[in-house]
């Protein structure tokens, strides 16, 4: 079995990390240079920064902060928010990013996929999916999680892995900042149906939260913020615990 990987997120507005509860109520978390350099010491295995307002506002990532936490990484990084086109995703390359993070932009234009696939490699693409619970499915939401796009999850995951995604950053609307626990349905719904790895977000509250949705939850990998930002849990210890429970870690 593939080792896990333990991902932190950085979602910033106005170059200052955030954190909410079900993508509102926005508080401030502290600096994403700061933020990043502590998680980089400290063995996160991948660090993503989100800019929540971007894509809102109608304008790319930003980009001076970008550098600013590419300069105090040695892990890879992932940026996403404002992305809508291969000029933004060169902007965010040219800024320090490995990896650029596409969501709405990529429900609009799926084809913009492939055209980064064949510019930077599949494994610089990653599709992000905002799922929320709607009967017996799961429905995807654009815009920040503001815009119903009437898509179903596991279909529009397939799809994306189809036109040359890498990646899929799968995160539950639901459990967003709840620390109630990933949700693992979704998670196992999606991973069965994708060739490519599946990084499950929302709700983490615990250690027992990555066990779960590793071994239920066939996540390939879990990121996790607040839990992250305010020291509550290490990350060393979080490895060791999956470690002993029998979920292989990158050391």
């Amino acid at each position: 079995m593939l080792a896990k990987r333990i991902i932190a997120c950085l979602d910033v507005r106005d170059g200052r990390v955030v954190k909410g509860i079900n993508f509102n109520d926005l508080s401030v978390a502290g600096d994403p240079a700061l933020l990043a350099r502590r998680y980089n010491v400290e063995g996160i295995d991948e660090l993503v920064i989100l800019d929540v307002t971007a894509t809102i506002e109608g304008r790319r990532a930003l980009a001076d902060t970008i550098r600013a936490v590419s300069a105090e990484l040695f892990i890879p990084l992932a940026v996403g928010g404002g992305i809508r086109s291969e000029e933004d995703a060169a902007a965010a390359v040219e800024s320090g990013a490995d990896k650029v993070s596409l969501n709405s932009a990529a429900l609009a234009e799926p084809a913009l996929l492939t055209r980064l696939a064949a510019r930077y490699g599949s494994q610089a693409v990653v599709v992000a999916i905002d799922a929320k619970r709607e009967n017996d499915r799961f429905a995807v939401y654009a815009r920040s999680g503001r815009a119903a796009t009437g898509r179903d999850a596991v279909e529009w995951a397939r799809e994306a892995a189809d036109r040359g995604a890498g990646e899929i950053l799968l995160t539950s609307i639901d459990r967003d900042g709840t620390r109630s626990g990933f949700d693992c349905e979704l998670t196992a719904d999606v991973s069965s149906s994708v060739p490519i790895p599946v990084i499950a977000s929302g709700g983490a509250g615990a250690f027992e939260h990555f066990h779960d949705v590793f071994t239920r939850g066939k996540a390939d990998a879990a990121l996790a913020a607040s839990i992250f930002h305010y020291s509550e849990h290490a990350v060393a210890d979080l490895k060791q615990y999956l470690g002993a429970h029998g979920v292989p870690v990158r050391l």
